[in-house]
């Protein structure tokens, strides 16, 4: 979307005049960014000045920046709608070389300064947004300044502190230009008592900017698990990182000497891998916060009580299993067995794995299980935790434990979290060093994540997956309970289709089902086809008909799969 397309939806300034001549008085900032735009790309970048001098005035004084910085700064809105603008862009919009525009990188350096725009600076180029605020800013208020972050409320306090390690994972702040944000935002803000305390440790500025993170963690995600992967992006050198693992993980770090920080326990022994923010420092940094960390999950669960009733149908095994794992899911038996297993220094959570082919019931058993048990569903969207930028995935699915161990300290009935068709996570992890390097790495630390937090998990998780035979082995044993679905059985697929087409006669459902193997999910979609064949034509229910329906639902005798129907995948 262009600058104008934007500026129409967003900033309704109405229809302006097309030629160079001075401005209008009534003319606003974006009005005058957009005849800079039009200007240059008319006339190019060495006589836009001059037939845009009354404009380029306008905005430089406005914003206190110069007529370089102005044409910049117009083409960037110009492209405001894109998180990720290359120099190549601007060289292209202001018909210049992209060896000229490196000339122009400092007025760019000079912009971030003044919060005008963010730059990004990554191993695959530099690259610039213009952030939320500017825009809102010379909407409303036809100039931008910097906020104020003076003598500012606690939760405002933290908040900034989410916005400032977001600028340097996104790695728009380096190291040493974060540390600067910190310090100033600390001493402008001694009347907090977070302030007053962290000052009062005498911490060296490293050191204050890891216990900093830890406590944005703690506070604004209610992070009581945090590894090194959830502070790894804070450093530059690499030798850094080790370095501080290493004496995370010994306990010789001045975090952890002075009580500041502590380890994590698992069944009684000591996690080298895993922290937490003390209970000393929780009780001196985070008394003032106002529940800021409880994260709003409830907006992310399915509710046990909208889960509609559906009769299922399993082979004798598996109605055994699942039929073992409800009972045990019960909040009168589930309670008893997490005393017993607390009182004997065993992990309490449990963790599921629902294996097998497409259509076989595997999501439709953990809605119901969650329905008969009176359990809410925390669904995981496998496909929403993926990203193209680095790092992003990794916090994504850290993200997803932190909210789900909050819904558990906030529940009198732990919900269930729901990693449905979970092959992208749980399967064998990548071998580093090839092509796709950053990407198989990536994988392999978004499963080590998983893996972590399945050893501490407090609560139920269930897994579902189409090919547990290509699951890590790291896997295995961190679920307890594993349930294979079987296509169903012949006196099970007549009870399908006895279900979903209770008019059917016996004969016909006896030939159907011994004639096609058919699964679950792929005898609802006849089902449902054959209801919209009476809507539509007025087709009346036919055994050639549903013969051929089930003929389409195989090809060349391979079953074909489905992703809606008997079991919603």
């Amino acid at each position: 979307m262009t600058f104008s397309g934007l500026k129409t939806k967003l900033f309704s300034l109405g229809k302006k005049s097309q030629d160079t001549s001075p401005a209008k008085s009534d003319m606003g900032i974006l009005d005058h960014i957009e005849k800079i735009v039009e200007i240059s790309q008319k006339y190019g970048i060495d006589r836009c000045r001059n037939k845009g001098k009354y404009h380029f005035e306008y905005v430089t004084q406005k914003l206190g920046i110069n007529p370089t910085q102005a044409l910049l700064f117009s083409h960037f809105i110009e492209r405001s709608d894109d998180h990720r603008i290359l120099t190549s862009e601007i060289a292209e919009s202001i018909h210049c070389s992209k060896v000229r525009i490196i000339k122009y990188l400092n007025d760019c350096d000079e912009l971030v300064k003044k919060r005008l725009i963010r730059c990004s600076r990554r191993e695959d180029g530099i690259s610039f947004r213009v952030p939320r605020e500017v825009l809102d800013g010379l909407r409303k208020n036809n100039e931008f300044h910097p906020e104020k972050n003076e003598n500012i409320s606690i939760d405002k306090f933290f908040s900034l502190l989410e916005r400032f390690f977001q600028e340097r994972a996104d790695d728009e702040l380096d190291y040493e230009e974060l540390k600067v944000e910190l310090l100033d935002l600390i001493k402008t803000n001694m009347h907090l008592m977070f302030c007053k305390k962290i000052i009062s440790y005498k911490l060296d500025e490293d050191d204050m900017l890891l216990l900093i993170c830890f406590c944005h963690l703690a506070g604004n995600n209610n992070d009581d698990n945090i590894g090194p992967h959830d502070f790894e992006f804070l450093y530059e050198d690499k030798s850094h990182i080790s370095y501080t693992n290493r004496e995370l993980s010994t306990g010789e770090h001045i975090l952890i000497q002075g009580k500041y920080i502590t380890h994590n326990n698992e069944d009684g022994f000591v996690n080298s891998e895993s922290w937490k923010l003390s209970d000393m420092a929780k009780k001196e940094l985070l008394s003032e916060l106002s529940g800021l960390g409880k994260k709003n999950f409830k907006k992310n669960l399915i509710m046990h009580d909208s889960i509609k009733v559906k009769n299922m149908f399993y082979n004798i095994r598996e109605t055994n299993e699942i039929k073992k794992l409800t009972s045990l899911l019960r909040e009168e038996n589930y309670s008893k067995i997490r005393d017993r297993l607390d009182g004997k220094g065993m992990r309490a959570g449990f963790a599921c794995l629902f294996s097998g082919g497409p259509g076989t019931g595997k999501t439709e058993t953990a809605y119901q299980i969650a329905r008969e048990t009176g359990r809410n569903i925390m669904m995981v969207n496998i496909a929403d935790t993926k990203s193209c930028w680095y790092g992003e995935s990794e916090k994504k699915i850290k993200e997803i434990f932190d909210t789900y161990r909050t819904a558990v300290e906030n529940s009198e009935t732990f919900p269930i979290l729901l990693f449905n068709e979970a092959d992208a996570v749980i399967g064998k992890r990548k071998s580093i060093g090839g092509a796709n390097h950053s990407i198989d790495q990536t994988e392999n630390t978004i499963q080590n994540i998983i893996l972590q937090e399945m050893e501490n998990l407090s609560g139920i998780m269930i897994a579902t997956t189409n090919l547990s035979q290509n699951m890590d082995t790291a896997f295995e044993r961190r679920f307890l309970y594993k349930i294979n679905f079987d296509k169903p059985d012949q006196k099970s697929r007549a009870g399908i289709w006895s279900s979903q087409l209770p008019d059917l006669p016996e004969d016909w459902i006896a030939e159907l089902s011994k004639r096609f193997e058919l699964s679950g999910g792929q005898i609802e979609n006849i089902a449902r086809k054959t209801e919209v064949d009476g809507i539509l034509s007025g087709k009346k229910l036919s055994l050639d008909n549903l013969t051929q329906y089930c003929k389409d639902e195989t090809q060349n005798g391979f079953t074909v799969s489905t992703k809606i129907g008997f079991a919603n995948e």
